[in-house]
């Protein structure tokens, strides 16, 4: 089983969206773009989103177990994924690619 890096690509916020649909809420997201976590295998990074990590799991796991070439072919570099998170409001866009370090 392998680690997996997980980059914070990008932070999309639909103000019109939030403005018609989201009940105002005081704390939606830490994460900040560049910003990096790596995966021990399939195992949640310290301190990463849980509800993001509920999305990117699956990938992560399959990653990290040698899985490649999702989609047949969607990803220039097969051994990744670019996902994003639940948030409809506030999506998070996430670069996951597996390393060829051994996970712990």
């Amino acid at each position: 089983m392998k680690k997996c890096k997980i980059t914070v690509m990008r932070i999309v916020r639909y103000e019109d969206l939030m403005a018609q649909y989201e009940n105002p809420i005081s704390h939606a997201c830490d994460m900040a773009v560049g910003q990096t976590f790596v995966a021990n295998g399939w195992e949640k990074p310290e301190g990463f989103c849980p509800s993001a990590w509920d999305t990117l799991s699956p990938f992560v796991l399959a990653l990290s177990h040698g899985a490649e070439n999702f989609y047949d072919g969607w990803m220039k570099n097969p051994k990744s994924a670019m996902l994003s998170c639940n948030d409809g409001f506030r999506p998070v866009s996430f670069l996951v690619e597996a390393l060829d370090e051994d996970a712990d």
